[in-house]
């Protein structure tokens, strides 16, 4: 029966396509050669134009088809259908302009192409747009529903529960779990019944309305994985597989596909692409205009420094950066010139007997930092991102603190997450680093600007300042 519903739905769908595309084409002649606009060769006849429908339309219908327009977009992302919409009609597109190269019996005009490709596009995505919309809100008051049933009771299937109980639009219902272990049984897992064993999988197919089987087995129990799949070879429901990667997925996981084999990024660089091009240009426009707005206080500051304690002026660490990168990070001098000479690298401590007078001053204030402006400016840092560390400290950090690294995965900033909530200085690792992979997870252009305001509005004195 929902099999029978699908292909209804499916028809439905094509049929609407169809005739979207051909409106499409038929409003391109119209808008082109009976809204005013001149035709130098005279208005063709319209016939000249309808004859060619049966040919668009099946090349229409097979570049959706290719592009998975036809199939369930349940849990699909509407961005992601309305790209498919658009490469598949510039394919077609390209395959009319050749066509109608090849065929020198009639020139079609480019504008009509041109209207036909922008009305087509609009046309279609509007249609799906407000279809799947309806369709969403159907499902959130329990119409459509489509019932689930997980095999696996670990962290993996909490997580394939929690996603789809967070997604109602979806009408993914979970009606229940089963589990490897006996002990399992009759308890819940993320709220849901847990029904019975694996073995009992073909026997709750055919007591209960199931339309789809999720399998999420926990690492330790991937041998039931080829026994569950030969019970399920002769039954109708659709199967979902998902791989048990939670303990090594990290940063923005993702799953490609690779001239159809799919293929899991485990750990992907966040700021790629326009994303990156939005924080460089959000860099420099903001650090050049507080440069020029700073530059009395750093003269200011650097003369002071001079006087006080002589050169140089500023002082240079090397730091880690992006992917590992090692840069002068600049400050000003805080400190005597021979700091380390007896000591080695070691961190800051309160009352600190190696700072200078003003030192101690510009360090609790965060004074010290504005340099690091012209740091932004070069591309080494950007205004929020992890703060950079010494690569000494590095070595054991790495050591010490899992997912330490991961920080480098986008560029080191003059203040950051961590900053903000106070976790800076000589305070908790673990927790610089959960405020650091947070930040690289959820970025956005947005939550820069509050970092950026939530520095200036807390202030740059810290009591771990020093």
């Amino acid at each position: 029966m929902l099999h029978r519903y699908s292909e209804v739905f499916r028809t439905l769908l094509l049929v609407a396509d169809l005739l979207i595309v051909s409106a499409a084409w038929l409003g391109a002649y119209w808008l082109r050669f009976h809204t005013g606009i001149e035709a130098p060769r005279g208005i063709p006849p319209f016939n000249a134009y309808l004859v060619v429908l049966p040919v668009i339309l099946p090349v229409w219908f097979s570049l959706f088809r290719a592009r998975g327009l036809y199939e369930p977009q349940r849990t699909g992302s509407p961005l992601r259908e309305a790209g498919a919409v658009v490469g598949a009609t510039a394919m077609g597109v390209v395959v009319l302009v050749a066509a109608s190269f090849f065929v020198r019996g009639y020139f079609y005009s480019r504008l009509v192409i041109g209207i036909f490709s922008l009305l087509s596009v609009a046309g279609t995505i509007g249609f799906r747009s407000v279809l799947r919309s309806t369709l969403r809100r159907l499902r959130r008051k329990g119409y459509n529903l489509r019932y689930v049933l997980v095999v696996g009771t670990g962290d993996l299937a909490e997580e394939v529960i929690a996603r789809l109980h967070g997604h109602p639009e979806a009408g993914l219902r979970v009606a229940g779990a089963l589990a490897g272990d006996a002990s399992r049984v009759g308890k819940r897992v993320a709220g849901v019944p847990v029904l019975g064993e694996y073995g009992a999988l073909k026997q709750l197919l055919a007591q209960r309305q199931l339309d789809q089987v999720v399998l999420a087995l926990p690492r330790d129990e991937g041998h039931h994985l080829e026994k569950i799949l030969a019970e399920l070879e002769d039954e109708v429901v659709s199967l979902r597989m998902v791989p048990d990667l939670l303990h090594v997925m990290t940063l923005r996981s993702s799953v490609e596909d690779l001239d159809g084999l799919p293929t899991i990024n485990l750990r992907d660089t966040p700021l790629v692409g326009w994303s990156a091009v939005q924080k460089r240009v959000f860099d420099v426009a903001v650090t050049s205009t507080v440069l020029v707005a700073t530059a009395p206080l750093l003269a200011l500051i650097a003369l002071a420094i001079r006087v006080t304690s002589g050169s140089p002026v500023l002082f240079k660490q090397q730091r880690m950066g992006l992917d590992g990168r090692v840069f002068d990070m600049l400050k000003f001098r805080t400190m005597r010139r021979d700091a380390e000479s007896d000591s080695g690298p070691v961190w800051t401590q309160a009352k600190d007997p190696r700072r200078t007078r003003l030192g101690a001053f510009l360090r609790s204030t965060s004074l010290d930092e504005l340099p690091q402006l012209w740091n932004v400016m070069r591309g080494d840092m950007s205004l929020v991102g992890p703060r950079p560390e010494r690569p000494v400290f590095i070595e054991r950090f790495r050591r010490d603190v899992p997912g330490y690294m991961l920080r480098h995965k986008v560029k080191a900033g003059c203040t950051g997450w961590a900053q903000v909530h106070g976790w800076r200085g000589n305070t908790s690792l673990h927790e610089r680093i959960e405020h650091d992979i947070y930040y690289i997870q959820n970025w956005s252009l947005g939550l820069d600007v509050r970092i950026i305001l939530m520095t200036l509005w807390r202030g740059f004195v810290h009591g771990n300042a020093y």
